[in-house]
């Protein structure tokens, strides 16, 4: 019997990555009904990576944590063991905004804490923190606060939440941090290497992304640059401290954090090469497979690992920006758009689980036949 791995990402904007995975297993099963199909939806830290592990049989916690501005909300994440995969984005991403309505200067990572701190409480000594889609540049200030620090002003006052108030911090007290910290393994899951401060930094490259004006930028800057005097100026220039508004950094400094590839710390804890053994094709995608894929994205690093155990992997799109060369070079056999079906973008969002059907049975006929 052949074995069929499917493990996409999300399709950004239309499909959950589960989704995307069912839409390809139902068109692959049509085409070839006697194929063994494994479902491995995959994501790399950004939104979508709890829900890559409650697909794959991890308990799903719900948890009470105010959003990015301080309005209640809920936030889930994953549990397998004593491990816990908590999202940045499902606490306190641009997708919690109430309204859409940014804050650039007051969004916080307050919720982020409060989740980190309810999984610590449940007996987690391993938390995968997946940054991405961060809604805050706040240096992870807020993520702090909820776990116990208390960061103070020169006259011993609590600053209140947001990233433009460390531009006042001038100590951190952290006498009551959760007791659980000092026994956990914290990895950071994510794709972007830049570092705290400068013009690759939080401020520079993301700030834009999440509502902050020309005016804003220097505010935020000197803030970070303020909180990462007072905190530990070591930290700052680290890969990655920069990721999700700084929340990297504040992660790395105070809480012992590692920094690893987003879409490798998923595959490991899913055993994904364990999956492989046996198998006679991979297919993996993402909504845009372009120059940014290559950088660690999901797709390739799915690719990788199929190639490392010597099985042939496709993609399957929504568009591909790369050249059949490029697509070719970065290890995939072939790849598969939904825009070669469906050249109108909008009704390509709209119909994107029937096209993967019908991408699913194309890939089917040409890799595994009848």
């Amino acid at each position: 019997m052949l074995r069929v791995v499917i493990a996409p990402d999300k399709f950004k904007g239309s499909l959950t990555a589960p989704e995307v995975a069912a839409a390809l297993a139902a068109g692959i099963a049509r085409a070839c009904p006697d194929a063994e199909i494994r479902q491995v939806p995959v994501a790399d830290g950004g939104d979508g990576t709890v829900d890559a592990f409650v697909a794959a049989g991890w308990e799903r916690i719900e948890v009470d944590a105010p959003g990015p501005t301080g309005a209640a909300d809920t936030a889930a994440y994953a549990v397998q063991g004593t491990t816990a995969v908590v999202e940045l984005a499902a606490a306190v991403g641009l997708t919690k905004l109430p309204g859409g309505q940014p804050d650039p200067l007051g969004a916080h990572t307050y919720g982020l804490g409060v989740v980190i701190a309810h999984a610590l409480d449940r007996g987690a000594t391993d938390i995968v923190l997946g940054l991405g889609g961060s809604a805050s540049t706040d240096g992870g200030a807020g993520m702090l606060q909820a776990l116990g620090a208390r960061i103070l002003d020169d006259d011993g006052n609590e600053l209140p939440m947001g990233g433009a108030a460390l531009v006042h911090a001038a100590g951190v007290d952290r006498t009551r941090l959760h007791p659980g910290i000092s026994a956990a393994n914290f990895t950071l899951a994510c794709d972007v290497d830049n570092p705290l401060l400068g013009p690759t930094g939080a401020v520079a490259v993301y700030a834009p992304q999440k509502g902050a004006t020309p005016p804003d930028l220097p505010i935020l800057e000197a803030a970070l640059t303020n909180w990462a005097a007072v905190v530990a100026p070591e930290f700052a220039d680290v890969p990655g401290a920069g990721a999700a508004g700084g929340t990297g950094f504040g992660a790395l400094a105070v809480l012992g954090a590692q920094v690893r590839s987003g879409i490798e710390v998923v595959l490991e804890l899913l055993d994904f090469p364990a999956l492989l053994d046996g198998a006679a094709l991979v297919v993996t995608g993402e909504g845009a497979l372009d120059a940014q894929s290559l950088h660690g994205k999901a797709p390739i690093g799915v690719c990788e690992a199929a190639r490392k155990a010597g099985v042939a992997v496709v993609a399957a799109v929504g568009r591909a920006q790369l050249t059949r060369d490029e697509i070719r070079a970065a290890g995939f056999t072939a790849c598969y758009a939904l825009a070669d079906l469906e050249s109108d973008p909008v009704r390509c969002i709209a119909d994107a689980a029937q096209l993967l059907v019908r991408v699913g049975e194309r890939i089917a006929v040409d890799n595994i036949g009848n």
